[in-house]
């Protein structure tokens, strides 16, 4: 998947499925580009501990995982994918915002800028 700094192919697509499956529905907002984007700021041991805990909770079912702590660090980060309303650049998706109906007025006017994780 072009444009991705720390995951190949196979790592973003476990990362959007172990996403999707704490998140239903996640997946069509490309959750592996800000997991990506979040791992590229990390120092290598810290990245490969969080690849590590992704590749452990993708085997099996994710109940088998729950209340893991590789299962609970993957699930702040496949949920913050999602409900900080990102949705990837070029994807013409929905984000949580809309679909939870989050409309405050604040919300409904903020622009948001992924820039800050390196995402354009």
């Amino acid at each position: 998947m072009a444009g991705l700094r720390v995951l190949d192919d196979d790592a973003a697509r476990m990362v959007e499925h172990v996403c999707d499956a704490i998140v239903p529905g996640s997946a069509r907002v490309r959750p592996q580009v800000y997991v990506d984007a979040l791992l590229a700021a990390l120092d290598e041991p810290t990245c490969a501990a969080a690849l590590a805990a992704f590749a452990a909770v993708s085997v099996g079912s994710i109940h088998d995982h729950a209340g893991t702590p590789d299962f609970m660090w993957v699930r702040a980060l496949a949920i913050e994918a999602y409900y900080s309303d990102f949705v990837a650049p070029g994807v013409d998706a929905a984000g949580a915002w809309q679909e939870i109906d989050f409309n405050t007025p604040l919300a409904t006017r903020l622009a948001k800028d992924w820039s800050y994780l390196g995402i354009t």
